[in-house]
C-alpha cells in the first residue's frame, strides 16, 4: 500500500485541476452612490471585502454571505430613516470604520445601526460610528461576538422610556463587548437571557441604566464607567456574576444595584457622589460585597429584608449623609476573618495599633430607623426628645434597632483599585427627584 501512495497524490492533484479551485477573496472597492453598495453586497463572493470610499453609501443593507464591510475616513452608510442600517443574517461578518447613522425608528422591529440575528455567528463590529437611530448595534441571538471600540450617539428626542438601546444582548452566548462609548438613548448596554459573557471598559452617559442586567448568568462585568446616569449598574434576576472595578459617577438613583441577584462577587467597585443610593441591595442573597468604596452618596448602602447571607467586608464607607440604611429588626454581622469595613463617621480609637477599631461600629441608631419609618418626624430631628433618646442609646447599646454590625471596623480606607475618570465633573448628583422627571424630557 505505501507503494501506491505518490500515484494517489497526484492523482487527487490532477482531479483538483479539473473541477478547479475556489475563487480568492477579492478586494472591492466602492464608490459612494444611490445603489452601488447594495449592488456591491449582492455582488460580492463570500470572503470579499468591501472598501467603501469616502462620502454617502444609501442603505439600508442586508448581508447574507460572509463579507468585510470597512470604511475609509469619512465613509457614511445612511439609511435615511428607515428600517435597519446594516443587517448581518450570515455569520463571519466583520464590520469597521464606518459611521452609520439614521436608522427608522419602529422599536417593535429593533431598528438599529447594526443588527446580528440568530446563527449569524462571530461578527466582528469594530471602531464603528453610530448616530442617530433608535437602537446603536443589536445582537439578537448570536454567538461569540466581538463589538470593540464603537462609538454610539442614539436619538434623545423620544421620550426616555421609547429610546432604543445602546448595545442590545438578548440570547447571547460566549460574547465580548469592550471599549465601547455610548452616550444618549435608553440603556448603555442591555442584555437578557445571555450567558457566559464579557462586558468590560465600556463608557456609558446619559441615559437610565448604563449597563441593564435581566435574568442573565455568569458574566462578567468588570473596568466600566458609569457617568451622571439615572442608574449606573442595574444588575436584575442574574446569578454568578464578576462585578469588578467598575465606577459610577453623578448617578441619579443607585450607583450599583443587585435586585433579586445571588451568588454574584461585586469588588473593587468604586461609586462616587450618587444623588440617593450608592449601593442597593434588594432581595439579593449570598452575595461577596468586598473591598468597594462608596463615598459622598445619599445613603451608602441600602440593604432590605429577605437579603440574608451577603458578606460585607473591606468596604470604605466615606462621608455618606447615611452610610446604612435598614428598617427590620434583624442583625447582620458585616466582617470577615476579622476585617470589617471602614466608616469615615466612626470616632472610634485603635490603641494596640493594629488597624482594626477597638470597638463595634453600629451605623444605624434608633433616630435613624425612626426617621425611615415616619418620615415626618425630621421635624422634631433637633428637639430635647431626640436629643434624649440619642443620649440613652449611647448608655444602652441593647436598644439599637436591627442592621449591621461591624465587629472589626477598619481604621484606614483602602486606596481604590478603579480611579474616577479625567476631566469629569465630581460634583455629586442632585437629591431632587424633580431632577430626574426632568432628565427623562425628549431633548429637541
Amino acid at each position: 500500500m505505501i507503494a501506491f501512495r505518490p500515484a494517489l497524490t497526484a492523482a487527487v492533484a490532477g482531479f483538483a485541476l479539473v473541477l478547479g479551485t475556489p475563487a480568492q477573496a477579492a478586494d472591492v472597492h466602492v464608490a459612494p452612490g444611490a445603489t452601488s453598495l447594495i449592488e456591491a453586497v449582492a455582488k460580492a463572493a463570500p470572503g470579499d471585502r468591501l472598501l467603501l470610499a469616502a462620502g454617502t453609501h444609501a442603505g439600508p443593507l442586508v448581508i447574507d454571505k460572509r463579507l468585510t464591510l470597512e470604511g475609509a475616513a469619512g465613509a457614511v452608510v445612511d439609511a435615511g430613516g428607515t428600517g435597519t442600517v446594516v443587517k448581518i443574517l450570515a455569520p463571519d461578518v466583520a464590520v469597521r470604520g464606518l459611521t452609520l447613522r439614521n436608522s427608522g425608528k419602529r422599536g417593535e422591529d429593533f431598528d438599529s445601526g447594526i443588527y446580528i440575528e440568530q446563527g449569524a455567528d462571530r461578527p466582528l463590529i469594530e471602531r464603528n460610528i453610530l448616530e442617530n437611530n433608535l437602537f446603536g448595534i443589536v445582537l439578537h441571538g448570536c454567538k461569540d461576538a466581538l463589538v470593540r471600540g464603537n462609538r454610539i450617539a442614539n436619538r434623545n428626542d423620544l421620550w426616555l422610556n421609547d429610546r432604543g438601546n445602546g448595545i442590545h444582548i438578548w440570547n447571547t452566548t460566549g460574547s465580548r463587548i469592550e471599549a465601547n462609548e455610548v452616550v444618549g438613548g435608553r440603556d448603555g448596554v442591555y442584555i437578557e437571557i445571555s450567558h457566559g459573557n464579557v462586558i468590560h471598559g465600556n463608557r456609558l452617559e446619559r441615559l437610565r441604566f448604563a449597563v441593564h442586567y435581566m435574568y442573565a448568568n455568569r458574566n462578567e462585568v468588570t473596568g466600566n464607567v458609569s457617568i451622571r446616569n439615572h442608574v449606573g449598574f442595574a444588575l436584575m434576576y442574574s446569578d454568578r456574576l464578576k462585578v469588578f472595578r467598575n465606577v459610577s459617577v453623578g448617578d441619579l438613583q443607585h450607583g450599583l444595584m443587585l435586585h433579586t441577584t445571588h451568588h454574584a462577587e461585586a469588588a473593587e467597585n468604586y461609586v462616587y457622589g450618587t444623588g440617593e443610593k450608592c449601593l442597593f441591595v434588594y432581595t439579593s442573597t449570598s452575595n461577596d460585597i468586598h473591598d468597594n468604596r462608596l463615598e459622598q452618596c445619599g445613603i451608602g448602602v441600602h440593604f432590605t429584608g429577605g437579603s440574608e447571607n451577603n458578606k460585607f467586608y473591606g468596604n470604605s464607607f466615606l462621608a455618606n449623609e447615611t452610610q446604612v440604611k435598614y428598617t427590620g429588626l434583624k442583625h447582620y454581622e458585616w466582617s470577615k476573618d476579622g476585617r470589617g469595613n471602614y466608616w469615615s463617621d466612626n470616632p472610634a480609637f485603635d490603641l494596640d495599633g493594629d488597624g482594626i477599631a477597638d470597638t463595634a461600629y453600629r451605623p444605624n441608631s434608633l433616630v435613624d430607623w425612626m426617621l425611615w419609618r415616619y418620615p415626618l418626624s425630621k421635624l422634631l430631628v433637633s428637639s430635647p426628645a431626640i436629643a434624649t433618646l440619642r443620649y440613652v442609646q449611647q448608655q444602652f447599646p441593647t436598644l439599637y434597632p436591627g442592621g449591621a454590625i461591624d465587629s472589626f471596623p477598619l481604621m484606614q480606607p483602602k486606596e481604590p483599585r478603579a480611579a474616577l475618570p479625567q476631566g469629569v465633573d465630581l460634583t455629586p448628583a442632585p437629591r431632587d427627584p424633580a431632577q430626574m422627571a426632568a432628565d427623562a424630557r425628549p431633548s429637541m
